[in-house]
């Protein structure tokens, strides 16, 4: 991997990590368009720690809550709903990682994500809880649970499932997209963790190159995020989640074909 593939990779990530299209399916393409082996161990474990990058902006454009210890409760929410996922990843993170190599698994799912998107707003009408301080901890460790989703079924989108979650839930559109940004800081910093342990484990380290790869890709992640959160946020009071639906829907069909058509190799 090179400067310029770390740099796209890096956009690609930022762009899409908060908004409800899968991250992983877009840079799943990406890899692909730019001949990168999604085999390679250090491009999953690339995959995965650029995500943080992206979720550290989240810490930056909500300095307040993540800084107000005079709020434990929000911490204790946090913890309580990243639980469920730290679990589920250390059980099912090598079979996570079989099903990250199939494009085709991943395009079913972008696929089911973006019909189901169509029709979220009349599934859940009522929504009583427009704050993070209404939300009680059963309603964070349920949303947890939800996060799990995305684990166990890659191209789902983990925003995706905790926004969805949080409205069945009673949460706003907003609520559950904000809640959904503040669970991802402890669950990324968790999973990129392991897996720059796990790696350093199994191959002895990073060379140099790898390394400077990582800081680009981070980097750009974080300062590209910066503007996509503004976005969503904005879009999403204004416009809701239909079009995300119709647009998983038609990414995941070009995928599918992409695939069957031998361009995507998995």
């Amino acid at each position: 991997m090179n400067t310029i593939q770390s740099i796209i990779i890096g956009i690609v990530e930022g762009v899409t990590e908060f908004l409800p299209i899968s991250s992983t399916a877009h840079m799943r393409i990406t890899e692909n368009v730019l001949g990168i082996s999604n085999t390679d161990n250090f491009t999953k474990v690339f995959t995965v720690a650029i995500q943080l990058g992206a979720i550290l902006s989240v810490v930056v454009l909500y300095w307040k809550k993540f800084f107000q210890f005079k709020n434990p409760n929000f911490y204790i929410k946090l913890i309580v709903a990243v639980i469920p996922a730290l679990i589920f990843g250390k059980l099912f993170s090598e079979k996570i990682d079989v099903i990250l190599e199939k494009p085709a698994i991943i395009a079913l799912i972008m696929i089911g994500g973006g019909i189901l998107f169509l029709f979220i707003e009349k599934l859940f009408k009522s929504h009583t809880i427009d704050t993070e301080e209404k939300i009680t901890l059963a309603t964070s460790f349920k949303i947890g649970l939800f996060q799990c989703l995305a684990i166990l079924f890659p191209g789902l989108s983990r925003s995706a499932a905790t926004i969805i979650g949080g409205m069945s839930l009673k949460l706003t559109r907003a609520a559950a997209a904000e809640f959904s940004f503040f669970l991802a800081v402890p669950t990324m910093l968790a999973a990129t963790l392991y897996k720059l342990y796990k790696y350093q484990s199994e191959n002895g380290g990073f060379s140099s190159n790898e390394i400077k790869q990582l800081a680009i890709g981070n980097l750009v992640a974080f300062v590209v995020a910066l503007l996509a959160i503004k976005f969503f946020i904005q879009f999403l009071q204004k416009h809701g989640f239909r079009i995300w639906g119709y647009y998983r829907i038609i990414v995941g069909a070009l995928l599918l074909l992409l695939f069957y058509t031998g361009y995507l190799h998995s």
